[in-house]
């Protein structure tokens, strides 16, 4: 089971059109069973991930609020009234969906989307969100992964599949806002035998990458996280490699996209 995490960089910059092409072509060429995304734009009519899912013949389920808050007034006529939030691409049916509050003091909501996937071994829970980035937040990025280390280990999410959370947490592997969720969860990374601070989703090399947030370059910030859906079934990860290849010479995001081959 090919499993992907991906910040797409919703309509921050105003070359959105043009990378749309691009992220559907590294999702094309990546395959993924199953995808999580953040950073997903929506509109009255459809969203990002509706788009994505069509070109690729997979199913979507979106959910919002998430990060970044959409700027109020728009910066352009392009962001009037779009939402920002998370999505999962999924190669089978999927059967429910929920959206799960996240504290965030100083923002009015920001929600983790938890999805039923219809796998042909019984059902996979995966959960995709996006928490906050601040350098000053990092009690409350804390307790956000605290709730979503609860969220993940819930007994009503056992079963024979792993649990699986793609995310990004804003915060490299050392951090205890990580090692909240690593205590509990395989960090795919790692467990395939990449270094701990390998990996970098966030850098200077992509010309994207916001130089504002200095203290997350170069370093893993996404992530592909999974744990046992019994304690029989262990997640055993096979591979796992960072998607960093512009697409006809343009970067599709700011991010680079983490991917996982596991074996269920």
């Amino acid at each position: 089971m090919r499993v992907m995490t991906w910040n797409l960089q919703w309509r921050e910059r105003d070359d959105w059109r043009a990378r749309q092409p691009g992220i559907g072509s590294a999702l094309e060429a990546v395959r993924p069973d199953v995808a999580g995304l953040q950073e997903v734009w929506a509109t009255a009519e459809t969203n990002q991930a509706a788009l994505l899912a069509e070109r690729l013949g997979m199913h979507a389920a979106f959910g919002a609020p998430s990060l970044p808050p959409p700027p109020r007034p728009p910066e352009r006529p392009d962001q009037a009234g779009v939402e920002v939030g998370v999505a999962v691409l999924s190669r089978w049916p999927i059967l429910e969906v929920r959206r799960r509050r996240l504290a965030s003091r100083h923002r009015d909501e920001i929600v983790a989307l938890a999805v039923v996937v219809g796998h042909p071994r019984g059902p996979l829970h995966v959960v995709a969100c996006c928490i906050d980035w601040e350098l000053e937040y990092a009690a409350q990025r804390l307790a956000q992964t605290r709730a979503l280390a609860a969220l993940v280990t819930d007994p009503s999410r056992d079963g024979p599949l792993p649990v699986l959370l793609t995310a990004d947490l804003n915060a490299p592997p050392a951090t205890p806002e990580v090692r909240a969720l690593t205590d509990v969860m395989v960090d795919a990374w790692v467990a395939a035998g990449g270094a701990s601070d390998g990996g970098h989703t966030l850098s200077s090399s992509n010309p994207l990458a916001p130089r504002a947030a200095w203290w997350l370059m170069h370093q893993r910030i996404d992530y592909v996280l999974a744990r046992p859906g019994t304690p029989a079934n262990l997640v055993v990860v096979q591979r796992a490699f960072v998607r960093a290849e512009p697409q006809d010479g343009l970067h599709p995001s700011d991010h680079y996209a983490v991917v996982a081959d596991l074996r269920p």
